[in-house]
C-alpha cells in the first residue's frame, strides 16, 4: 500500500496551487492533481493485480476533500475484496451506452434509415413516397414506441387499423381494403426493424417478418385483392391518339411520342440525354441508373424514332433530349396532364395514363404479332426467364427485338393496314 502521507486540512488543499501531484493524506495514495492550466481533480493512486493504477475521483471543488476521502476509502475496499472498480466503471459505461442505444424509438430508427439509403431510391418521388406512408400509416401509431419493444401487437395495430372515408364512415380495414400500400408499408417496417437490429438498437427477432410470421396472423394480399394495373389505351385506338398526339409540338408531346414508340418507362423518357443516343447503331443506351431494374438497357431505336430525335431543338445547358422550360427533367405529371387536356379537348372516353402504353404495347405484341413471349418481354426492359435460363442466353436479344419494334412503329403510323397479318417470324393471315 502507498506511503500515507500528511493529513492536509481543506484550507491547506485550497492553498495548492503550483502544477504536479499533492498528496493530502488521511488515504493512502489520495492525490490531488493540479495542471498547467490551473484545473484540480483528485486522483487515487493504488496497486491492482500487481500493477500500479491511477483512479479517478472527478474533479475539485466539485468534489470536495472529505467525499473525495470517502470515495478513496471505497475504491480501495473494493478492491481489497478482489473488484477492478476501473474495469468495474468501464462495464457500467458499456451499460448505460447500451440502455441508450435502446432508447430509440422507431420514428428516429426509421428517420436514420432514410438518410442513409435516400441514394438507393429509384427516384425522388419514390423516396417521398416511403416517408408519407410512415407519416400517414405508421407513425401515428407505433411513431413513439421503442423500436426494441415493437412487438406482433403493434404490427398488426398499423395493418389492421380502421380505414374512413371523406365523411368518417368506417370503409374496413388497411390491410383489407388498401391491401397493395398495405403491404408496401409491412416491408418498409420489416426493413427498418431490419436495420434496427443490425445497428444493435434491439435483439429479437422482427416482427414485421411475413413469411411464418404474420402470414399466419393475415391473409397473403394476393388473396384479397388483384393488383391494380395503370389504364392503358386499347391498341385498336392508338392510331388515331398517335396522329392526335403528333399534331402537338409542345416538349410534353414530344416526350410521350418517344415513350410510346419505345414502349419504356417514364421515368427514363423524362430523364433521357443526348449522350445515350447511338445514332450509329439506332439504338439507345438506358444507365442502370434510369432504370426499375438498375441494369442497362437498350432499345432498338425504329426509323419513327430517329426521325423525332432528330427534329428535336438539342439546347446548349442541358444533356436533356426533353427539358422543362427550367433546363430540368420533365415531372412526373407532365405527361398525365397533356393526356388528360387531350382527352378533355377531343372527348376521348378513356382514363388512360402514360405508363399504360407498356400495356397497350404489350397486348399488341401478344395478339397481333408471333414472337416468342422472351422477346416481347425483353422489348419491355423486363427479366427474362428465370435465372438459370437468363445466364445460358446471355443476350438482351437486341436484333431481334429491333424487328418487333420496326413493327410497332409501322403499326402506329398506320394501324389499319395489314390487319389481318399476324407479324413476326412466323407471319400469316388471321381473323
Amino acid at each position: 500500500m502507498p506511503k500515507l502521507a500528511k493529513e492536509l486540512s481543506a484550507l491547506e488543499v485550497k492553498r495548492l496551487g503550483s502544477a504536479g501531484i499533492h498528496f493530502v493524506g488521511g488515504v493512502p495514495g489520495l492525490i490531488l492533481q493540479v495542471s498547467q492550466t490551473g484545473s484540480k481533480s483528485w486522483i487515487l493512486r493504488t496497486t491492482i493485480d500487481k500493477d500500479r493504477r491511477h483512479i479517478g475521483l472527478g474533479s475539485y471543488p466539485s468534489v470536495s476533500l472529505g467525499e473525495a476521502r470517502i470515495e478513496a476509502r471505497k475504491r480501495l475496499e473494493e478492491i481489497r475484496q478482489g473488484i477492478n472498480p476501473i474495469e468495474q466503471k468501464k462495464a457500467e459505461r458499456s451499460q448505460r451506452q447500451a440502455a441508450a442505444t435502446r432508447n430509440i424509438t422507431f420514428k428516429q430508427c426509421a428517420e436514420q434509415y432514410l438518410e442513409r439509403h435516400s441514394h438507393a431510391f429509384t427516384n425522388e418521388k419514390h423516396g417521398k413516397q416511403w416517408l408519407s406512408t410512415l407519416e400517414a400509416y405508421v407513425y401515428p401509431l407505433i411513431g413513439n414506441v421503442l423500436v426494441a419493444e415493437l412487438d406482433k401487437t403493434h404490427i398488426l395495430s398499423v395493418l389492421l387499423q380502421p380505414v374512413m372515408d371523406k365523411h368518417g364512415k368506417l370503409e374496413g380495414k388497411f390491410w383489407h381494403i388498401r391491401t397493395e400500400t398495405a403491404k408496401r408499408v409491412q416491408g418498409r417496417i420489416k426493413s427498418i426493424i431490419d436495420f434496427s437490429i443490425v445497428a444493435e438498437y434491439r435483439t429479437s427477432l422482427n416482427p414485421a417478418t411475413w413469411a411464418g410470421y404474420l402470414d399466419t396472423q393475415l391473409p397473403a394480399a394476393a388473396k384479397i385483392k388483384s393488383v391494380r394495373h395503370h389504364p392503358a389505351l386499347p391498341y385498336s385506338e392508338v392510331g388515331d391518339f398517335m396522329a392526335k398526339l403528333r399534331a402537338n409540338d409542345c416538349i410534353s408531346a414530344k416526350a410521350l411520342e418517344f415513350l410510346i414508340l419505345t414502349a419504356v418507362r417514364s421515368g427514363s423518357v423524362r430523364n433521357a440525354t443526348w449522350d445515350e443516343i447511338d445514332y450509329n447503331n439506332k439504338v439507345w443506351i438506358i444507365p442502370a441508373a434510369h432504370t426499375k431494374t438498375k441494369r442497362e438497357h437498350r432499345v432498338p431505336l425504329a426509323p419513327q424514332a430517329i426521325k423525332l430525335l432528330k427534329s428535336l431543338h438539342r439546347f446548349v445547358d442541358s444533356p436533356l433530349i426533353f427539358p422543362s422550360p427550367t433546363g430540368r427533367a420533365l415531372s412526373d405529371m407532365a405527361l398525365s396532364e397533356l393526356m388528360r387536356g387531350m382527352y378533355k379537348r377531343d372527348e376521348f372516353n378513356s382514363k388512360a395514363v402514360p405508363h399504360g402504353f407498356r400495356s397497350t404495347f404489350r397486348d399488341w405484341s401478344a395478339e397481333r404479332t408471333s414472337y416468342p413471349d422472351e422477346i416481347r418481354k425483353a422489348a419491355s426492359g423486363h427479366t427474362v426467364g428465370d435465372a438459370v435460363q437468363a445466364a445460358y442466353q446471355r443476350s438482351d436479344l437486341l436484333e431481334k427485338r429491333r424487328d418487333l419494334m420496326i413493327g410497332w412503329a409501322e403499326f402506329l403510323d398506320n394501324p389499319s393496314a395489314n390487319q389481318a397479318v399476324l407479324i413476326g417470324p412466323n407471319s400469316r393471315q388471321i381473323g
